[in-house]
C-alpha cells in the first residue's frame, strides 16, 4: 500500500474506525427498557449515554463533509490496485451523502426518542451503511461495487425492521430482506457473466475487452439484462418496484427517510459506474431497457399514487417515479449536460426528500405518527409556517416554480429535447402533470380542509430552525439554480475526463 492509497481512502478509514469505536462505546451506553411492571430500569449504564454517540457521530460526519467538499478540486485517482477511484463525481456524492444523513440525524431525534429508538446501535447502523456507500460511490471493481451494496443494505435491513413490536415493520424488514438479497442475485449472476467474457472484475479493463468486437455479445447481452434488472431493484423502478410502498410505509418514518435520501445517491453511482464507465459500448443494448424502466416508472408510480391516502406510501411511488426521471437523463451518453442534469436531480430530489420526511416527523408525536392525508388537515390553520414547508416540498416534488424541483425537471427535458428524445420528454410531461394532482391534493388537505384532531409540532429548536433552513434552500435553488448546476457539471465533466 502506497502513500496515495492512503491518501485516496482517508475519509472512509476515518469513518471506519469512529464507527467501530461507537460499537465498541455503545456496550457501556445506558438503556432502559420497562419491565413487566411498567417501570423501565436501566440494563447498562454509563455516565456518557448514547447523546455522546449522537453528538460524536455530528461532528464526524460535519468533518466528512469539508473532506469531500475540500477534494473535489483534486484529480480523478485510482487506488487499492485498481479496488478503488476517487473523483470529482465520486466527492460531491459523498459530501452530499454525509450531508444527508447528517440533517436525517438531526430531524429524527425526537422521534425516534419518543419510540425508545433513539439508541447507540442504531446510529452505528446508519454510519455502516454511509460506509457501504462511500464503497459503492467509489468502486471501480465489480467485487468491490457489490461488496459496498452488501454493506449498504445489510445495515438497513435491520433498521426497517428494529421496531420490533410492530408487525408491520418486522413485515417490511422481511420483504425489504427478501427482495434485496433477490435483486443482489441478478446483479451478481450478471458480474459473474461479465467476468466469464472478460476475464475481469477491473471496471477499465472490462470497458476494453467489451469495445472489442470480437467479444461474444451474445454471453453479454444476457449478463447486462441481469445487471439492469438487479439496478432497477435497487432504484426501486416499474417493474421491480414491489418492495418499495411496503418498506417506506411499514418502516418508522426516520428509517423511510434513511432509505429514501442517501441511498438514492449511491444507487445513481452505481447506475452510471456500470452502465457509462464500464458498458458504454453496448449502449445500443441497455438504453432501450432503460427507456422501458422510465417510461413505466412515470406511468405507473404517478397513476398509482393518486390512490393513496397513506401520505409515505404516496411518497414511495412519488420516488418510483421521480427515479423515472433519473433515468431519462442517462439516455443522451455523450452529453455531459446530461449526465449532470440527473445528478443535479438526485442531488435535489434527496434535499427535498429530507425536508418532506422532516416535517412529517415534526408533526409525529409520542404514541402518534403523522402518516395520513386524515394527519395533515387544517395544518395552516394551526402552524401556518409548517404548512407553507409543506406547501414548498409538494411544489418542488411536483416541478412547479419558482422551487428546485422545477429547474431539475426543466435540465432533463432540456437534455431529452437536444438528444431528440421529444417523445419521451413529452411522456414526461404528461407524467408530471398526472403527478401534480396527488402533490396539490396535500396543499389543498393543509390548507381548506378543517383540523379532524389537535395537530402539535414536536422537535427541537434546532431541529426546526434546520427544517426552515431546508425550506429555504429548496426555494434559494429553484430561483438561482446555477450555482449547483455548475457544480454538478464541472464534477460531470472532470470525471469523464479523468477516466
Amino acid at each position: 500500500m502506497q502513500a496515495f492509497d492512503l491518501y485516496a481512502i482517508l475519509p472512509e478509514l476515518v469513518l471506519l474506525l469512529a464507527t467501530c469505536f461507537l460499537l465498541v462505546a455503545s456496550v457501556y451506553v445506558r438503556e432502559r427498557v420497562p419491565t413487566t411492571l411498567g417501570i423501565e430500569q436501566d440494563i447498562f449504564h454509563t455516565p456518557r449515554g448514547v447523546g455522546f454517540v449522537y453528538f460524536f457521530s455530528l461532528l464526524l460526519l460535519i468533518y466528512l463533509i469539508f473532506a469531500f467538499v475540500g477534494r473535489m478540486g483534486d484529480v480523478s485517482l485510482v487506488a487499492m490496485n485498481g479496488l478503488f477511484q476517487s473523483d470529482p463525481l465520486s466527492n460531491l456524492l459523498k459530501a452530499c451523502s454525509c450531508g444527508a444523513v447528517l440533517v436525517s440525524l438531526i430531524y429524527s431525534k425526537q422521534y425516534l426518542s419518543d419510540r425508545a429508538l433513539f439508541r447507540p446501535d442504531f446510529i452505528v447502523l446508519i454510519l455502516l451503511a454511509l460506509l457501504g456507500q462511500f464503497v459503492l460511490i467509489s468502486g471501480a471493481n465489480l467485487l468491490s461495487l457489490y461488496l459496498g451494496l452488501e454493506l449498504m443494505a445489510l445495515p438497513m435491513y435491520a433498521l426497517v425492521a428494529m421496531r420490533h413490536n410492530s408487525e408491520k415493520s418486522v413485515e417490511a424488514g422481511i420483504k425489504y430482506f427478501i427482495l434485496g438479497a433477490l435483486a443482489s442475485g441478478f446483479l451478481l449472476y450478471g458480474m459473474s457473466m461479465l467476468y466469464g467474457v472478460t476475464g475481469s472484475l477491473d471496471l477499465i479493463e472490462i470497458f476494453k475487452t467489451v469495445a472489442d468486437p470480437r467479444v461474444n455479445h451474445l454471453v453479454m447481452a444476457f449478463g447486462l439484462v441481469f445487471i439492469v434488472a438487479g439496478l432497477a431493484f435497487k432504484l426501486g423502478v416499474v417493474p421491480f418496484h414491489m418492495w418499495v410502498p411496503d418498506v417506506y410505509q411499514g418502516a418508522p418514518t426516520a428509517v423511510t427517510l434513511m432509505i429514501a435520501g442517501a441511498p438514492k445517491l449511491a444507487a445513481f453511482a452505481l447506475l452510471f459506474r456500470l452502465l457509462v464507465n464500464t458498458l458504454l459500448p453496448l449502449m445500443g443494448d441497455w438504453q432501450p431497457m432503460l427507456v422501458l424502466l422510465a417510461i413505466l416508472s412515470l406511468i405507473v408510480g404517478n397513476v398509482t399514487a393518486i390512490a393513496q391516502t397513506n401520505v409515505k406510501r404516496m411518497l414511495a411511488y412519488s420516488a418510483i417515479a421521480q427515479m423515472g426521471f433519473v433515468m431519462l437523463g442517462m439516455l443522451s451518453v455523450f452529453d455531459d449536460h446530461a449526465f449532470s442534469a440527473s445528478v443535479f436531480y438526485v442531488i435535489t430530489y434527496v434535499l427535498t426528500t429530507l425536508g418532506t420526511f422532516g416535517l412529517l416527523m415534526a408533526l409525529s408525536h409520542k404514541g402518534y405518527d403523522c402518516e395520513t392525508l386524515e394527519g395533515l388537515k387544517g395544518l395552516n390553520k394551526k402552524h401556518p409556517w409548517f404548512a407553507f414547508i409543506g406547501l414548498v416540498m409538494m411544489f418542488s416534488l411536483a416541478g412547479i416554480p419558482p422551487t428546485v424541483g422545477f429547474a431539475a425537471k426543466l435540465g432533463v427535458l432540456e437534455a431529452l429535447v437536444d438528444a431528440e428524445h421529444t417523445f419521451l420528454a413529452i411522456i414526461a410531461v404528461m407524467a408530471s402533470l398526472v403527478g401534480a394532482f396527488y402533490y396539490l391534493r396535500v396543499v389543498k388537505v393543509m390548507y381548506f380542509d378543517e383540523p379532524s384532531h389537535e395537530v402539535t409540532v414536536s422537535g427541537s429548536g434546532f431541529a426546526k430552525g434546520l427544517l426552515s433552513l431546508n425550506t429555504i434552500l429548496v426555494l434559494a435553488l429553484g430561483i438561482i439554480p446555477a450555482g449547483l448546476m455548475s457544480v454538478c457539471l464541472d464534477a460531470m465533466r472532470r470525471t469523464l475526463l479523468g477516466s
